[in-house]
């Protein structure tokens, strides 16, 4: 295991160590303030009721409610519920829940369990996340004027995966907007078999901060971390748990209205897994992709500024809850924007984005020490694709710089026309290690006329058990992207073995080789827009 590795990991555990320590206090003060805020809470918000919800084992769920101004009793209206994202109080959705309730909805949030003010531990979308969101409608309808044949759940990251989760398991619920979330836990945060160390870093130390990890959460995070691959299985199987891509049948045979939302540069949930899941459901949907990391493409919408997420889930709701023919049903259902710039593209369904192909070869042998970063890296969770999103500043590097010890590269042709990637790249190449086990990472540049490369795509991958010195075969997707390589330009495809945002498994002095036989050559395949 590389040196880098180590000093990583041992870095994630101990700042998870630490938060632990702190959340016990915070989570302690927070508890102890509880009572005064929500004896205040009232009169302070005018139509917002604060409530506790009892959910499954008798859990007490902090929760709020807003209603139409002109709920009389004498009348049902649409219900929408949403669950708090990780580490967030119940406040999260205020400022959309007060829309929600001008245009005719009644609006709960709770606080999932293990967080903040509300009992019991964190379960990660768990059996017991599952149990309360049903108590949570249960509660609802008893005690507010909804109407139980027009429920919709939505949420941001962990809300997202809670309301798939609750919608696979509770036919009342007839549509859902996901927002930054998970289709499948584990293609997520461990895709290519490689553990996404900041993003479970920052799962982890703010779940710590905030709230209380259950026992088989801490085991889950602590193997993970430390790369236990004795307990790789328990891991997974815990993961599958967790993820709507499990109980696909069961969403299937509700057939709510699904709504799923993602950006392109999500370092916590990358939006493959959200593709993939999308095309399998067989009810109404809709998938939108924008620029952004984890859920930065809502964020404005919950300060209550305009934000095209929650004016889309807004309509999604009207439409399949209220039955209003907004046109959101005679629309394209797969709308993409790319990082870019420029308006909207709609397409009938995720095969057709990126139909055709750009094969690059990647001829010859390059070998690597792969233990050592060469540079190339896919940027810092949360900050470098919020950086492109806004001011489309995606991590850079100088091609040719780049050192030929540590990372193999390849380029294009430059293009005379501009080149619209759209959807998910491919790698198909054959490796030879040095060693029994190792990582590697790719990288797609769009590289200017003076070789700085900005980054288009990258993805990790992991192997085990090869035997030293024997060739063998990888294929590979990118992490799906929309971008714009302009005129001129070249695209790059550089492997090498070190990346701050995951954990490598390269052994101190790793070699490895990249080859292309004749039988079988490598390549990159780039999927493009017909213009």
């Amino acid at each position: 295991m590389g040196l880098s590795r180590n000093a990583l990991r041992t870095a994630a555990i101990g700042a998870v160590s630490a938060a632990l320590a702190a959340g016990t206090a915070l989570g302690s003060a927070a508890a102890a303030a509880q009572p005064a805020r929500t004896a205040a809470a009232p009169a302070a918000a005018a139509g917002i009721r604060f409530v506790d919800i009892t959910g499954h084992g008798g859990v007490v769920l902090k929760a709020n409610v807003v209603a139409p101004a002109h709920a009389d009793g004498t009348r049902r209206f649409p219900l929408v519920v949403l669950p708090t994202s990780w580490a967030t109080p119940q406040i999260e959705y205020l400022a959309q829940a007060r829309k929600l309730a001008d245009s005719g909805y009644v609006v709960l949030t709770y606080n999932s369990r293990g967080f903040w003010q509300s009992g019991g531990h964190i379960e990660v979308a768990g059996p017991a996340d599952v149990a309360d969101a049903s108590a949570v409608l249960d509660w609802a309808l008893a005690h507010t004027p909804a109407d139980p044949e027009r429920i919709g759940m939505a949420g941001v990251s962990y809300g997202a995966g809670i309301s798939l989760m609750a919608a696979a398991h509770d036919p009342r619920i007839k549509a859902v907007a996901a927002l930054s979330g998970w289709a499948d836990l584990i293609d997520s945060i461990y895709s290519g078999r490689t553990q996404h160390l900041q993003a479970a870093a920052l799962l982890g130390g703010t779940g710590y901060l905030t709230g209380r990890p259950g026992p088989e959460l801490r085991q889950v995070l602590h193997d993970f971390l430390s790369s236990d691959l004795s307990r790789e299985q328990e891991m997974i199987d815990w993961g599958r748990k967790r993820s709507p891509a499990t109980y696909l049948d069961r969403l299937n045979t509700h057939r709510p209205a699904i709504l799923m939302g993602n950006a392109w540069g999500d370092t916590v949930f990358p939006p493959n897994q959200y593709a993939s899941f999308y095309e399998k459901l067989a009810g109404p949907k809709r998938l939108e992709l924008r620029p952004g990391d984890h859920a930065t493409a809502e964020a404005g919408g919950l300060l209550g500024l305009p934000n095209d997420v929650w004016t889309s889930t807004r309509r999604w709701f009207d439409h399949h809850l209220k039955g209003a023919d907004n046109g959101i049903d005679r629309e394209q259902p797969v709308r993409l924007k790319s990082r870019s710039g420029g308006p909207y593209e709609g397409y009938p369904d995720w095969r057709s984005v990126g139909e055709r192909r750009h094969r690059i070869p990647l001829g010859g042998e390059q070998r690597i020490h792969a233990n050592a970063d060469s540079g190339a890296n896919g940027g810092t969770a949360l900050l470098s694709n919020a950086l492109d999103q806004f001011l489309r500043v995606p991590p850079t590097v100088s091609v040719p710089l780049l050192p030929r010890s540590r990372a193999a590269v390849w380029q294009s042709e430059r293009f005379r026309t501009t080149r619209q990637v759209r959807g998910t790249a491919t790698l198909h190449t054959t490796v030879t290690s040095a060693d029994s086990s190792g990582t590697f990472v790719a990288y797609l540049y769009d590289v200017g006329p003076l070789g700085f490369g900005r980054l288009v795509s990258n993805a990790p991958h992991t192997f085990h058990g090869r035997t030293p010195g024997e060739p063998f075969t990888v294929d590979l997707e990118l992490f799906s992207t929309a971008y714009d390589v302009p005129a001129g330009h070249r695209l790059a495809l550089v492997l090498d073995g070190v990346d701050p945002l995951y954990i490598d498994h390269n052994p101190t002095g790793a070699r490895l080789t990249f080859s292309s036989p004749p039988t079988d050559p490598s390549y990159v395949s780039v999927p493009l827009r017909e213009q």
